[in-house]
């Protein structure tokens, strides 16, 4: 527990096996209260080695999907009791030693939901970051930013942190079950008026971590632009989102 907290990391994970053991070495276990993990129906080792190591495990019989394996994993937290429920991906791109910060800013009451930022730092070419990834990173941001009216660093992070009553506020059923949810997921938060916080986050990209191809990362573009048209019209009251 932190601050009479109870925290809980959740590790949405497909074929992780090769980085799982590292990343699970590193979460604060001294604060650290349970940690969950959803296999999103894996081919390799993932299940036996998270069970090795303790972790609590739920399994998808057959591939559901980022967005998805993100529902298991939260839908459960919440039933373990979280009171701050932190993803973390188990491919080692998201540093475990930023959990006890990032629970911190919520446990002061400060914010409601924490997000670990790659850019802010300047650290996220140097953490080997592709730079088309970079690029194309940036232009959604200041698309977002200008429509929705925010200033945040960046939208397409997956190290997230969620207060309870935040986790409890969100239709996150209502969201894909593919990539985009990161990005509606934190939308809804800053539409339903959560206080979001940032904290400078660098990043690790190597073979192992996780990333989408070429056509799925232009759906993705194409789907945080909309969500983010959504979001602009919902407040608007023009047209309203069924995620909004």
């Amino acid at each position: 527990m932190l601050d009479g907290k109870k925290i809980i990391v959740v590790m949405p994970a497909y074929n992780a096996a090769r980085t799982l053991e590292k990343t699970h070495s590193e979460i604060p276990l001294d604060i650290v209260d349970e940690v969950i993990l959803t296999d999103d129906s894996s081919s390799d080792e993932t299940v036996q080695i998270a069970r090795r190591l303790g972790i609590s495990v739920f399994v998808h019989e057959e591939n559901k999907g980022y967005g998805a394996n993100q529902k298991t994993c939260y839908e459960n937290a919440l039933k373990s009791g979280a009171d701050i429920t932190i993803m973390l991906h188990p491919d080692y791109q998201y540093p475990p030693k930023l959990i006890k910060p990032m629970a911190s800013l919520i446990t002061s009451g400060m914010f409601d939901v924490v997000i670990g930022s790659r850019i802010l730092g300047n650290k996220a070419i140097t953490g080997g970051m592709p730079v088309y990834k970079y690029i194309s990173n940036r232009v959604l941001t200041f698309l977002e930013n200008n429509i929705i009216g925010e200033k945040l660093s960046e939208y397409h992070t997956g190290y997230r942190a969620f207060s309870r009553k935040a986790l409890e506020g969100l239709p996150i059923r209502k969201n894909s079950d593919d990539f985009v949810f990161d990005n509606q997921m934190l939308l809804q938060a800053l539409y339903k008026g959560y206080r979001v916080g940032e904290i400078s986050c660098p990043c690790l990209y190597n073979e192992d971590s996780s990333s989408i191809n070429f056509r799925r990362s232009v759906v993705y573009g194409v789907g945080v632009l909309a969500t983010a048209v959504q979001y602009r019209f919902s407040k608007w009251k023009i047209a309203t989102s069924q995620i909004f």
